[in-house]
This record gives structure tokens, C-alpha cells and sequence, in this order.
């Protein structure tokens, strides 16, 4: 072991074990390229990926003999710091493609769309995002009751501090982009859109008489698009990599004891996950996709959401699936998918919030009644506007919530299950995105039967 700060703190290569594990990623990494060099295909690839991510994961903690506070180990926090260098850059070089990815796709979108289409667009996308959403909650209210959760629960000394939160007038106030490069920055996806609608509105009316002056600025967006698109595909042939080292970067940092003390709660929450995307299967079969054939096209995304926990750094490859894999309109694709990333998401805004609201009021011996499931049910659709895709912001999701139910006082009991938020933020993240993914094919479904039956009326006039 070597103790000084170069290696220790530089390098962080103090212990042979760290530069052993990173060997043995590198090895790994040759693997999935031996796959790609045989054609194998790139979901089967991504699979792989997973099962190696969880079973290395695994054999860390084993050799650290399942620590209780993995983060108190120096070799594991070391190591931590080289895998986040894989499986978390892959995810900023997702993210620096959401801004560009998002401006110039709905500008695109608009400057091509005829108007009446955008306004049917955009309140079928919202209507789909935030009912599935409520019904992701309702499904969380029942099974939180059914399991008894907050029943016996020990809090600890927790004192986990509740995010301030602030009233609906404020909440949509604030999307909107008082500063365009502000909101880019901070990832405003809502703020982008909105500007990105009003660049692509003012095209489409500048067009007939202001067409040869515009022309330049058209062919840059189609040029652009075009190039960014490439961007995009070049940096997701890396995916298989990423996620042998986000997953088991996920298990090395949060070790496998801390689930004992919160299992019912993982339990809980996984099922409702289950039985949603059963929901999700069953909206796509209503839209011709079998569940197999939905689970087929999906993977690549999902596989993706579940390691990175980053519905918006997933956002790039949600759009190529949706356009390459399930046939959907380029234009709803991105426009879906975009808000999809920062409203009206399933698992964090909608399961999340309904099992932790319970589970607090059976903490506190709350009476849970119709009135008290019907108002949370209000509250979390309400709620679910504006709150960014990226790994936790879930608790900001919990802290509107329990504020909207009054609740805000006992929010420290809830620290226990906050702990381990990366464990189930995962599987809430990989239900988000299929919540977007569905709502899309819906959306781009219908706007299709719309266009059939317009020109079929059309004919009949004719």
C-alpha cells in the first residue's frame, strides 16, 4: 500500500487491489469489443454489459468482505473514482448532446409541422406524460397500503433536510426561459423547448415572404441537425462499456447491507415498477407492438436509464430508438421524448413520491382515507410538472409532495430510504424513460389515424 498523497489523492492507486479491479475493467471492456468485432448485436451486447456490470459489483464487494459503509473503505472510494470516470463521463458526453439535441430538433419540428398539428401534439403529449404518471401513483398508494409500509419502521437518527419547496404559479413561472443561455446551462429542458417553439413558429411565418432571407439560417438547422445526429450515434457505440462500469459502480458505492434494513420498501417499489411497465406493455399492445417485440425495441434505452439513473443523459439514445425502432415521427420523437425528460415521469414523480407520502403517513399514524389518496393523487399529478430528469431530483419530487400534503414536519423520517436512493432510483429512472417511450408511440399513433381520417374526409368531399 502506498501512502502518500500523490498516490492516495493524484493518482488513487494506493492499494494493489484498485489498479487489480481496473485491470480486470479493462479485460472486460476487451470482451464486449470481441463481441462487436463478431457482429454480435448491440442490445445482446448491452445485455452482456449489464450481467458483467452486477456480477463485477458483486466480486468487489465480496473481496472487501460486504462492508457496511463502503465508502468508508479507501481502496472502494478509489476505485469509485476510476469507474466514474468511465461510466460517468459516457453520461456527460450524453448530456452536452441534450441542449443542441433539443434546440435544434424542435425547431426543426415546428418550421416543418402544420399548425393545427403542433397544438394536438402538444396537449396529447402532456395528457398522456401526466395520466400515466397518476396512474403510476395510484398503483404506488395501493401497494404501500397493501405492504403496510412505515408499519414498525425504524428511522434511525436521521435528519435528512427537506428541499424548499414552492408554490405551482412559481414552479411553471420558473420553466419558463427569462434567460435562454441561463436555462441551457442549467438544463431548463422546458425553458429550451419553449424558445426552440417560438425560433421554429416564427420560420414557418416568415417563410413565404421572407423566404430567400431565412434560406441561410433553414439550411444551417438541416445541416446541423444532420451533424449533431452523427454526434449522437458515434458516442453511443460506447454504451455497451458504460454500463459494465455504471452498474457495478452503483454496487461498489452502496455495498449490499444497507438493503436489509430497507427491504420491504425495495420490494415494494420494484414491484410497482413491474406492474407498470406491464401497464406500458399493454398501452403499446393497443398501439399494434406485442410486449415482446416492445421489450425488444426498448432495451437499448432502458438497459441505459437503469445503470446511468439519468432520464435526461438517456434522452439521445430515447429519440434514436423511437425513430429507428418503433417507426415514430422524428418531430414527435424529439418533442416527446424532451418533455418526457422533465415532466410527467412515472417512477420518479409518480410511484416514488405515492410510496414515500404513505409510508410517512403510517409513520405518523396519519388516517388514510379516500379524501387523503384522492388529494395525493391531485397533488403528484400537479407536481410532476418541471422536475428534471437527472439522478436526485426524485427527493425534490418527495419534498413538493409531502409540502402539498402538509406533511413537510416528518420529512427527516424519511432518511433511512433517501440513503439508498441510488439502489432504487434505477429501476425509477428505467420506468421513466419507458413511460416517455410509450406516451411517444401513442402520441405519434395518433396524430397518424388523425392524418389518415382528415384525408379521408377530404376525399369524400372531393
Amino acid at each position: 500500500m502506498l501512502e502518500s498523497s500523490f498516490f492516495t489523492k493524484f493518482l488513487q492507486l494506493s492499494d494493489f487491489r484498485t489498479l487489480a479491479f481496473i485491470v480486470v475493467l479493462v479485460v472486460l471492456f476487451k470482451v464486449i469489443n470481441v463481441l462487436q468485432k463478431k457482429k454480435v448485436s448491440f442490445s445482446t451486447r448491452m445485455i452482456t454489459g449489464t450481467v458483467i456490470g452486477l456480477i463485477l459489483g458483486v466480486a468487489v464487494q465480496a473481496v472487501a468482505k460486504f462492508p457496511d459503509a463502503p465508502k468508508d473503505v479507501a481502496w472502494i472510494n478509489e476505485l469509485s473514482g476510476w469507474y466514474s470516470l468511465v461510466g460517468g463521463g459516457f453520461i456527460d458526453l450524453l448530456k452536452m448532446l441534450v441542449v443542441p439535441l433539443i434546440f435544434l430538433s424542435i425547431i426543426r419540428v415546428i418550421m416543418n409541422m402544420q399548425g393545427e398539428n403542433l397544438g394536438k401534439m402538444t396537449t396529447k403529449t402532456i395528457g398522456m406524460l401526466i395520466g400515466t404518471t397518476a396512474f403510476a401513483a395510484l398503483i404506488g398508494i395501493v401497494l404501500a397500503i397493501l405492504f403496510n409500509l412505515g408499519q414498525g419502521f425504524d428511522a434511525g437518527n436521521n435528519t435528512a433536510e427537506i428541499r424548499e419547496a414552492v408554490s405551482l404559479a412559481e414552479t411553471v413561472r420558473g420553466l419558463l426561459p427569462s434567460n435562454i443561455v441561463a436555462s441551457m446551462a442549467e438544463g431548463n429542458i422546458v425553458g429550451i423547448v419553449i424558445f426552440s417553439a417560438f425560433i421554429g413558429t416564427s420560420i414557418r411565418r416568415l417563410s413565404k415572404k421572407y423566404a430567400e432571407t431565412i434560406e441561410p439560417f433553414v439550411k444551417w438547422v438541416e445541416a446541423s441537425y444532420k451533424i449533431i445526429i452523427s454526434v449522437t450515434m458515434t458516442i453511443i457505440k460506447f454504451m455497451p462499456y458504460a454500463v459494465i462500469a455504471l452498474l457495478a459502480n452503483t454496487i461498489i458505492s452502496n455495498g449490499v447491507g444497507v438493503l436489509a434494513s430497507v427491504g420491504k420498501f425495495i420490494v415494494c417499489i420494484y414491484l410497482a415498477i413491474a406492474i407498470m411497465l406491464v401497464v406500458h406493455m399493454t398501452i403499446a399492445v393497443l398501439n399494434g407492438i406485442s410486449p415482446i417485440a416492445y421489450i425488444k425495441s426498448a432495451s437499448e434505452p432502458l438497459v441505459l436509464a437503469f445503470t446511468s439513473r439519468s432520464s435526461l443523459g438517456t434522452l439521445p439514445v430515447t429519440v434514436e430508438t423511437l425513430q429507428n425502432k418503433f417507426d415514430v415521427n422524428e418531430g414527435v420523437a424529439s418533442f416527446v421524448a424532451s418533455l418526457g425528460s422533465n415532466m410527467g415521469m412515472n417512477g420518479c414523480a409518480g410511484i416514488y413520491p405515492a410510496l414515500m407520502t404513505i409510508m410517512l403517513a403510517q409513520i405518523t399514524k396519519t388516517p388514510i382515507d379516500i379524501s387523503f389518496c384522492i388529494m395525493l393523487l391531485v397533488v403528484i399529478a400537479i407536481s410532476s410538472f418541471g422536475i428534471a430528469g437527472l439522478p436526485g431530483t426524485a427527493t425534490l419530487a418527495i419534498s413538493v409532495v409531502i409540502s402539498g400534503m402538509g406533511m413537510e414536519a416528518y420529512f427527516p423520517l424519511l432518511g433511512a430510504i433517501i440513503a439508498i436512493d441510488p439502489i432504487i432510483d434505477m429501476g425509477r429512472t428505467m420506468l421513466n424513460v419507458s413511460g416517455t417511450i410509450v406516451s411517444a408511440v401513442t402520441v405519434d399513433k395518433s396524430l397518424k389515424r388523425d392524418a389518415a381520417k382528415a384525408d379521408k374526409d377530404v376525399k369524400k368531399v372531393g
